[in-house]
């Protein structure tokens, strides 16, 4: 099964590239200091298709030695896999979301549906590159007064480093 890259940031001093790879659960991070040669500097796994125990057996990948473990947080497993992103202008930040439409959600992600999506904080290592889980953030929208909902898409008020407008 092939990754499906949803979404993509590049930082404002244009060193680091971000993607999250929505089926294999998983966002990276590139050093893009040299363009023609990016390299892999952080990674996590945020819930997904292919985590151990789903229902996608992983026969062979180059870049991986294991299929990941499920991705806990809170107490919360995670469903779905990461989707839209938004970086802080300083960097430090990225804001991951879930869900992505509701009918893709629905075909590849039903428990998300039922038990509806989160947000989540990766702290950024600005200096050699690498990503971790904020273990204190947690939006989750499971519990919405009128049922579960799924977040799409989140915004900073006055720009972050993908608009072209700040305050």
């Amino acid at each position: 099964m092939p990754g499906f890259i949803f979404d993509i940031v590049i930082s404002l001093d244009d060193r680091f590239l971000y993607a999250s790879n929505w089926l294999h659960g998983d966002v990276r991070q590139y050093d893009i200091t040299d363009p023609h040669c990016p390299k892999l500097v952080g990674q996590v796994f945020l819930g997904n298709s292919i985590e151990e125990g789903g229902h996608v057996i992983v026969l062979e990948d180059p870049e991986l030695d294991c299929q990941p473990d499920p991705f806990m947080i809170q107490g919360r497993k995670l469903k779905g896999g990461p989707q839209k992103l938004q970086l802080s202008l300083d960097g430090h930040r990225l804001y991951v979301t879930s869900s992505l439409y509701t009918s893709w959600d629905q075909e590849f992600y039903p428990e998300l549906v039922r038990e509806g999506s989160v947000m989540l904080q990766l702290d950024v290592d600005t200096e050699k590159g690498g990503l971790c889980v904020n273990p204190e953030f947690l939006v989750d929208f499971g519990h919405e007064p009128c049922g579960p909902a799924r977040a799409k898409e989140m915004r900073y008020p006055g720009g972050d480093c993908t608009s072209d407008i700040w305050e």
